[in-house]
């Protein structure tokens, strides 16, 4: 038995989630969203808790088991609390702003980055550097932020670029420390 798939999941209060046939509908303070499941799953609503179950035993249904549970805890969490993930801008001159909902980014190239916010996400921008995308769908505030970050990921070098906010980006030394230190260099 898979030992995430057998723990419930709590609904917080404020939140109603309606399990009809193979889809799981939760509706909180911060939006509603839905999740298709696999029929080798079953999922039971009892009180104020969803227990994910399998209907067979097969590979495959084992497989889905936690895989279902954390989807499910990931659909309550976002509209319960929402999602965010932050980015921070590291470069002279690159500077981020938001405009009609549409991230804009200089960051070094000839041209502003303009970047749609998808449907249901929001741009929030701190102290021009720092990036905060907020959304109820945790797999699509993960994307967005991935695909923004893309744009201009941090070089080795001088550790420039796009990076997640706490992120450790591994520095490598340039060609004249290399050739200063090279034992039988000139």
């Amino acid at each position: 038995m898979s030992r995430i798939g057998k723990k419930p999941v709590k609904i917080p209060e404020g939140v109603t989630v309606k399990v009809d046939r193979q889809t799981v509908v939760a509706t909180g303070p911060k939006g509603e969203q839905s999740l298709n499941f696999r029929p080798e799953i079953k999922i039971v609503q009892e009180g104020s808790s969803l227990n994910i179950e399998r209907v067979e035993e097969s590979p495959k249904a084992k497989a889905l088991h936690g895989l279902t549970r954390s989807l499910v805890e990931n659909l309550v969490m976002g509209v319960d609390k929402g999602w965010n993930k932050g980015l921070e801008l590291v470069g002279v001159g690159y500077r981020a702003e938001v405009a009609n909902g549409a991230l804009i980014l200089n960051v070094g190239l000839s041209h502003q980055v303009k970047y749609p916010a998808p449907a249901g996400i929001i741009f929030e921008v701190l102290e021009n550097t720092k990036i905060n995308i907020k959304g109820v769908d945790k797999q699509l505030v993960g994307e967005t932020a991935a695909q923004i970050r893309r744009i201009r990921p941090p070089e080795p070098y001088k550790g420039k670029g796009i990076r997640y906010i706490g992120e450790v980006v591994r520095r490598k030394a340039g060609k004249a420390a290399k050739a200063a230190g090279a034992p039988g260099a000139k």
